[in-house]
């Protein structure tokens, strides 16, 4: 008795650890790829971060959250007429598998009001939101390293 008691206890935690590892790989749908925020001057109010997120599914970016700011917003920096200006846009369409980039002349994340001076060396929380197709939605927590104020672009 003991021996088909210790099977059938195998298999079901066997399949246990199946579907945990499941449920696992089906949360972590989005990754995010070299974020960064850029340093600041005492008494600056805003300042820009930037990644690059690649979604597994046909997914978008709804939001992000930071205790370092008052208020977050998404943006996109555009070009017309030799002028470049930068509008709050709702969301981020992030197509399954292919890279997304936020950096300082198109997509990007303004941290606006700050409460503090953001450092170089420091780090910044952020909480990004990003819903798939199905309507599920993911907080992914991202530890972004603040980098220097001369930093143009988002590669190191």
């Amino acid at each position: 008795m003991t021996a088909t008691f210790s099977k059938s206890r195998i298999k079901q935690l066997v399949l246990g650890v199946s579907l945990l590892g499941l449920a696992l790989q089906a949360s972590a749908q989005t990754q995010v790829d070299d974020a960064w925020v850029r340093a600041t001057v005492a008494g600056q109010q805003a300042t820009g971060a930037f990644m690059t997120l690649t979604a597994s599914t046909d997914s978008k970016l709804l939001g992000v959250q930071s205790p370092a700011a008052k208020i977050v917003q998404v943006h996109q920096s555009t070009m017309k007429n030799d002028v470049m200006s930068m509008q709050a846009v709702e969301s981020v369409v992030l197509p399954a598998g292919k890279a997304v980039s936020f950096d300082p002349h198109g997509y990007h994340v303004m941290l606006i009001d700050l409460v503090a001076q953001v450092k170089e060396g420091d780090t910044v929380p952020l909480t990004l939101i990003v819903e798939n197709a199905k309507g599920e939605k993911e907080s992914i927590e991202v530890k972004a390293p603040v980098r220097a104020l001369n930093m143009a672009d988002h590669k190191m």
